[in-house]
């Protein structure tokens, strides 16, 4: 929960506290006593995010109960949606839906994909660039201009998450036509019912056999790709902005981020930080701190 709510940390830590973080409508304090605390507004909202994240979790609240996946689920064809750069300061939130059926496993497997958490990121880009001819998918990208002209007129990342997976897998069901899967994984990022609030306003929702689940990736080689491409065309959208802005662009949100955002306001101003980062992280503020010492 910590790395999670890096991105959004506060300093100041009350008694007793290992992190504290302040994102709109609601402040979250993490305590040694390995309880959290979550106040605000939207307080309840954020807790539901991690109801069936934490295995010891408990709650009365009959909205949010454990994810239940049809028999062999395994074994069918899916199409699974994953995304990355979501804690990263710098670089875009990345997409990808991609389906996977019985007859394609035994190749994939043979080609090592699994889980990309276990992975390091060149070998993640070799079995990507294995896959991607062969496995259907779709990628998309949200670019640190168009997400903070999209956060500054209130949407929050939740929201963007789930129109850019809603339209990635209309596009990998689009590519499959007349095809069709036999379900659709989504690795959980909110809530089922709070996910198709987000969707609202979307022309076309998907909602036949779209199951939601956390750590999806090992539910179904579908996910896993998904999750490997996402990474991969991350991993090549970090390096084009690195050699655009001429310094090597660290990822994540911790210290070593403010350092080189710092440098960037120094050489090239903070219009130029806006274009490469997700403004509204704490790394902003700090990174001016650093530049202004």
């Amino acid at each position: 929960m910590k790395q999670t709510y890096l991105p959004f940390s506060n300093p100041k830590l009350p008694p007793g506290a290992v992190f504290a973080a302040k994102k709109p409508g609601v402040s979250i304090t993490g305590y040694k006593s390995r309880k959290v605390m979550f106040q605000g507004v939207k307080g309840e909202e954020e807790a539901k995010k991690w109801v069936t994240t934490l295995p010891e979790a408990k709650t009365k609240t009959p909205s949010v109960s454990k994810v239940v996946l049809p028999a062999n689920f395994a074994a069918k064809n899916v199409i699974g949606s994953d995304e990355v750069g979501t804690g990263d300061f710098f670089g875009p939130i990345t997409v990808c839906a991609a389906y996977v059926d019985a007859e394609m496993m035994p190749l994939l497997k043979e080609l090592g994909v699994k889980d990309s958490k276990a992975m390091k990121d060149p070998e993640i880009c070799r079995i990507a660039e294995k896959i991607m001819p062969i496995v259907p998918h779709s990628v998309l990208l949200c670019p640190n201009p168009k997400y903070n002209e999209l956060q500054k007129k209130g949407m929050n990342q939740g929201q963007m998450k789930a129109l850019l997976h809603n339209r990635a897998i209309e596009n990998v069901l689009k590519k499959l036509a007349p095809r069709k899967p036999e379900a659709i994984l989504i690795d959980q990022f909110a809530e089922k019912n709070t996910y198709y609030r987000y969707l609202a306003k979307e022309p076309s929702i998907i909602r036949e056999d779209v199951f939601f689940a956390t750590k999806a990736e090992g539910l179904h080689l579908s996910v896993a790709a998904a999750s490997i491409i996402a990474r991969y065309k991350f991993v090549q959208a970090f390096d084009a902005m690195s050699k655009e802005v001429g310094i090597p662009l660290p990822k994540g949100a911790g210290p070593h981020v403010d350092v080189v955002a710092a440098e960037i306001i120094e050489r090239f101003g903070l219009e130029t930080l806006a274009k490469y980062t997700k403004q509204h992280f704490a790394n902003t503020e700090k990174a001016l701190k650093i530049a202004k010492k």
